[in-house]
């Protein structure tokens, strides 16, 4: 009886999963107030889960991204890879951008806990500096989000200099197994956003799902605008033509399947084939796009950078744009070590978060509100990517070609 449940559930997509743990919340918090406190412990221990896995998640990623890198490798893709970090860059400027012009407040546990926090630029740089020559291990205890990147990008340069194909195929086997633990984690999503929603609810009543709309509203606005703004300026500076056919190719014939498969990796198929689709060297693409599936992650630097400066707001920090434009470069370099599995993004946003001397405590509460969100969220975040790696892969191979007919 109990295999045949865990095979129904199995067969069952997690965002569906998701959406049936948001209606069950709601409708517990509204029609059965007396189980709130039962139903809440599966959120709080959703965010605990969380909590736990994700200092190790970041530090074993990124040191494992710095181990793999290749030494002189294929000059080809150079211009490929500055139009992917180029994009993430330019999509955390649009998240924050828009953020600053629509503030979003969320609904934290110990929101007003706020004395803390920095006063300007000027501090942000002292604590981060302070927080950079932390204990490693210190660091992985407390969940000390700045110094875990700076050491695990430390030493993994340091390996990469001396490391043997054996060791480096140990850290990359370490880090397909924290991310298939994530990806457990993440299984346990429905029951813990169940949990989250059916305590928020209960707690501020169903004015409390308005903030998260809200913040939806925001993050797919971003999402529209480097889709459809910023990534055919990049285009347009590259070809000299008009971007907007390429668009539109990649967004219906690479975006749409990802939407409803939620992961670029699932989708490296479809954009190689669309590659060779469009007449593009295999010799570059085969390379490019599934490279992009891990590093070309403009949706996950607005999603960081948009739930970041949420908790800020919500916490009454003040962010100015020198602190700002900080934000900015973290969220990019934290999208681009982000986990492949689906929701990957949100683990990162306590890694923003720590810049501005926010805890852990509430930016893996946010990271919660995230789940709540990513039944839509993830979705258009992933057909951003995915569709961006096919459109530089084609913007770079055909600026190359037309310098080479100038």
């Amino acid at each position: 009886m109990n295999s045949m449940i865990i095979s129904l559930i199995k067969r069952i997509p997690l965002i569906e999963q998701i959406a049936a743990g948001l209606v069950i919340g709601i409708i517990t918090a509204v029609f059965f107030p007396s189980a709130v406190p039962i139903f809440s412990i599966f959120g709080d221990v959703f965010v605990k889960a969380l909590k736990g896995v994700a200092p190790v998640l970041v530090f074993i990623l990124v040191m494992n991204a710095m181990l793999q890198r290749k030494k002189n490798g294929n000059t080809a893709m150079k211009p490929i890879i500055l139009l992917y970090i180029l994009s993430t860059f330019a999509s955390s400027l649009i998240g924050v951008g828009i953020s600053f012009l629509f503030p979003t407040r969320l609904l934290l546990k110990s929101a007003g806990q706020a004395a803390a926090a920095p006063s300007g630029i000027s501090e942000v740089l002292y604590n981060l500096i302070m927080n950079i020559v932390d204990n490693p291990v210190h660091a992985l205890e407390t969940a000390n989000y700045i110094s875990i990147l700076a050491w695990s990008i430390i030493i993994g340069m340091a390996l990469h200099t001396c490391a043997s194909d054996t060791t480096k195929k140990v850290f990359q086997e370490l880090s397909e197994g924290i991310t298939r633990v994530v990806t457990w984690v993440i299984h346990f999503a429905p029951l813990g956003i169940m949990g989250l929603v059916t305590e928020s609810v209960g707690a501020s009543g169903l004015s409390a799902l308005l903030g998260y709309a809200r913040l939806l509203v925001i993050l797919i606005a971003s999402y529209s605008m480097v889709a459809l703004i910023v990534n055919p300026i990049i285009v347009f500076i590259k070809i000299r033509r008009n971007p907007y056919p390429l668009i539109f190719t990649a967004l219906r014939e690479s975006g749409l399947y990802a939407f409803f498969t939620r992961s670029s990796a699932a989708n490296i198929p479809v954009n190689l084939a669309l590659c060779k689709k469009l007449g593009l060297n295999p010799d570059t693409y085969t390379i490019s796009i599934p490279l992009g599936a891990t590093v070309n992650t403009a949706g996950a630097a607005i999603t960081i950078s948009v739930l970041s400066l949420a908790a800020a707001y919500t916490l009454g920090v003040v962010v100015d744009f020198p602190t700002a434009f900080l934000l900015c470069i973290i969220s990019t370099i934290g999208a681009c070590g982000a986990s492949g599995v689906a929701g990957g993004s949100l683990l990162l946003i306590p890694v923003a978060c720590a810049s501005f001397g926010i805890g852990n405590d509430i930016s893996m509460q946010v990271v919660g509100v995230g789940f709540i969100i990513s039944v839509l969220e993830d979705a258009c975040e992933t057909a951003l990517n995915s569709s961006s790696d096919v459109v530089f892969t084609a913007a770079a191979e055909w600026g190359a070609r037309r310098k080479h007919t100038a």
